[in-house]
């Protein structure tokens, strides 16, 4: 089948079902009406194991319960992590990392809602401690689990969910990513910006660090309208910028914005995760399930920026991470 913007996640699972058989994969963000919803949805049909993380236990259960109606017979483990939480998320990573079974595939999707200035219980900026300190942590930390996963016939996954809109910045910002402060911001989607932008620079470097021996990929999924959109912190921002209406529907008259539907949003992601053809390709940047690197801004692609983003990083987690 040849993969296009229309494509959907259960028409690319359908593809790889030989590939996510037998699998066990984690995918953070996994609420219901999110892409993090539809991803496990579609995949929990062919994979051995999916395990489903989120902050709260009901919504855990919500999602465990809407896949169990659908795939009565589907393996679903549930997680708690809170990203925002660096304690919280080394928890998390020491239960995985106790798991009997291997972890082949980890898809990066959580993301903190688009809100005004907060700053996380270690004094980070909630959205990108949440979109890519708390998830950059949370890889590293079980890397060695993933690497043991490793054959002669399967090399383990990362998938970070980015956005085209990392070009609307102008990159992260390594000042203000360790140090931030209110004023640092011009406005309210900086942040979000620079997250995207540090997804794929994660990609490329985490890629270049394990030698291929574990792939990673940052993907843009499309604009479509999740649960993130329609948080209530999030909305008023969303309906000023003229992407949502007053009622919190998308704008289909929005030039330039093709909205997709959640299925044809998580198609990009299912595909980094399982496509053999694209191992060829470690750190590539995926939109509308195509690999578009040229897609992709000059600062976030250039690599001493990824080497830079990485070194910033290790540092103020204060822990150095080798392969």
């Amino acid at each position: 089948m040849s993969f296009s913007i229309e494509t959907t996640a259960e028409q690319v699972a359908d593809v790889f079902a030989s590939e996510i058989a037998g699998k066990n994969v984690l995918v953070t963000g996994t609420s219901l009406n999110g892409l993090g919803f539809e991803t496990v949805r579609v995949l929990a049909k062919y994979a051995n194991l999916v395990v489903i993380t989120g902050y709260n236990k009901e919504r855990l259960q919500l999602t465990e319960d809407a896949i169990k109606k659908e795939l009565p017979n589907a393996n679903i483990r549930q997680l708690t992590l809170d990203l925002s939480s660096l304690a919280a998320v080394r928890a998390a990573a020491a239960e995985v990392n106790a798991y009997p079974e291997p972890l082949h595939v980890l898809i990066n999707n959580a993301a903190g809602a688009i809100a005004p200035f907060s700053v996380t219980v270690d004094g980070f900026e909630k959205q990108m401690a949440t979109g890519f300190l708390g998830p950059f942590l949370f890889t590293n930390l079980i890397a060695p689990k993933l690497l043991a996963s490793r054959t002669s016939g399967f090399t383990p996954r990362v998938v970070f969910l980015s956005s085209c809109l990392h070009a609307d910045g102008n990159g992260v910002d390594f000042e203000t990513f360790a140090q931030p402060s209110p004023e640092k911001y011009k406005t309210i989607f900086e942040p979000y910006y620079e997250t995207k932008s540090a997804a794929i620079l994660a990609a490329i470097e985490f890629s270049k660090r394990t030698e291929g021996r574990i792939v990673a990929y940052s993907v843009h999924p499309g604009v479509i309208n999740t649960n993130i959109n329609q948080k209530e912190e999030s909305r008023a921002y969303f309906q000023e910028a003229g992407i949502v209406d007053e009622h919190g529907k998308p704008n289909l008259e929005l030039e330039g914005i093709t909205w997709k539907t959640m299925g044809q949003g998580a198609a990009t992601t299912v595909r980094a995760a399982f496509d053999p053809s694209l191992l060829a390709q470690p750190g590539a940047y995926l939109a509308d399930c195509q690999v578009a690197n040229d897609q992709v801004a000059a600062h976030s692609s250039d690599p001493e920026n990824a080497k830079k983003l990485w070194d910033v990083t290790e540092k103020i987690l204060g822990q150095v991470f080798r392969f």
